[in-house]
């Protein structure tokens, strides 16, 4: 096994870091006051990222991506994960399910989507199915040639700036051993459609700028020709999103982890107390190396995932072992670095305050750590019969 980075890897490492420092790191701060990122500055970070040649880089060559393995993809999140997540929104990473388009739907959202023409965001979640997916309400019922959608979505990320949705839907019931079953479809929703509105959605404490959004459907009517993939198929759909997107968690995390890192080290080596630097005192020092351990293998799990899949291998279970392990891990390096930090970590003086509330989300959002732990012992213990 072969763990070095090749030439060409090594150069998107330098090339995002680079970026991220130069183009993002000098507004987070006006963007973590202000809760909002101006139209103008998202637009310019846009610009930048498509001149590198970045912009929708997890997409094939085929149609306009960078055509990027899983595992160089993998890289790119890991470096933007250092930076403000509001702000790297615009670094411009479409929703891979896009791929699922055919026909008409690749002219008018592919492609757009891929050449930053047009945003995507995609709407799951509700009110009340969060880690229980199939106990979602917002439905669409079959009327002639359409469909009619009621409902609503909420913790919906990126629906700020998005031209158009990607919307999972409940579009039937099947009755199973193990009681109803919903079936699930997905859409894809234009704003400003008849009858769907995009509104405001809670105020977080983490990720400020990177806003969330409600998602309301009133009799809204969409064709057949909005349906994402197969009626009824949405799982499938659903499925092959959830693989990249907790990759994208993990390696963000691990990033951010980092970062954080680097603050701490800086600050252990530099801050004196009883005539020495904290860091000589084992209190810390020790504290400092566990750190860096688990950073290390966060991310080796989280490259060993992405290699699975650039290898057809099965990879659900080390995805999820990726996602839980990552998160909960930068929960403890923002936690640590503001104890060696002390009453400073706590002050906005730093960044390390900020670190600690964005890591609290990671380990809900694509997933709970309870889900992904789910998913492991699933995965071990079905082939035991239990």
């Amino acid at each position: 096994m072969h763990f070095g980075l090749t030439s060409e890897q090594d150069m998107i490492v330098s090339t995002v870091r680079s970026f991220v420092e130069n183009e993002i790191y000098p507004h987070e701060a006006e963007v973590e006051r202000t809760g909002h990122v101006p139209k103008e500055l998202g637009d310019e970070i846009k610009r930048k990222c498509q001149e590198l040649g970045f912009y929708a880089c997890n997409f094939p060559e085929e149609v306009g991506g960078a055509g990027l393995s899983h595992v160089d993809f993998t890289l790119v999140e890991r470096e933007l994960g250092r930076g403000s997540m509001a702000l790297t929104h615009f670094f411009g990473r479409p929703q891979n399910i896009l791929m699922a388009c055919e026909g008409e739907q690749k002219e008018k959202y592919l492609l757009p989507a891929v050449r930053g023409e047009r945003m995507d965001a995609l709407a799951m979640t509700e009110p009340d199915a969060g880690s229980d997916v199939r106990g979602m309400k917002c439905q669409a019922v079959r009327d002639g040639g359409d469909w009619v959608i009621n409902g609503s979505k909420h913790f919906i990320s990126g629906a700020e700036h998005a031209d158009f949705f990607i919307v999972f839907i409940a579009t039937g019931v099947d009755d199973t051993p193990r009681g109803p079953k919903k079936r699930i479809t997905t859409f894809l929703v234009d704003r400003g459609t008849p009858g769907f509105e995009v509104r405001d959605g809670y105020n977080s404490v983490s990720h400020k700028g990177y806003k969330n959004c409600i998602l309301y459907f009133d009799n809204c009517r969409l064709p057949d020709a909005q349906v994402l993939g197969e009626v009824d198929g949405g799982f499938a759909v659903m499925n092959e999103w959830l693989y990249a997107t907790r990759i994208t968690v993990a390696a963000f995390c691990v990033g951010r982890a980092r970062r954080c890192f680097d603050y701490a080290l800086n600050y252990a080596a530099e801050r004196k107390q009883f005539g020495q630097a904290i860091g000589k005192f084992q209190g810390v020092s020790f504290q400092i190396a566990d750190m860096i351990t688990e950073i290390d293998a966060a991310d080796w799990l989280t490259f060993a995932s992405a290699w699975r899949l650039d290898e057809g291998l099965p990879a659900n279970r080390e995805i999820a072992s990726a996602k839980v392990y990552a998160s909960e891990m930068l929960a403890k390096v923002t936690d640590t670095t503001l104890q060696i930090f002390g009453g400073m970590g706590l002050m906005d003086d730093f960044p390390i305050e900020r670190f600690w509330r964005d890591a609290r989300v990671e380990r809900i959002w694509d997933g709970t750590s309870e889900i992904q732990r789910h998913i492991i012992s699933r995965d071990l213990l079905r082939p035991l019969g239990a």
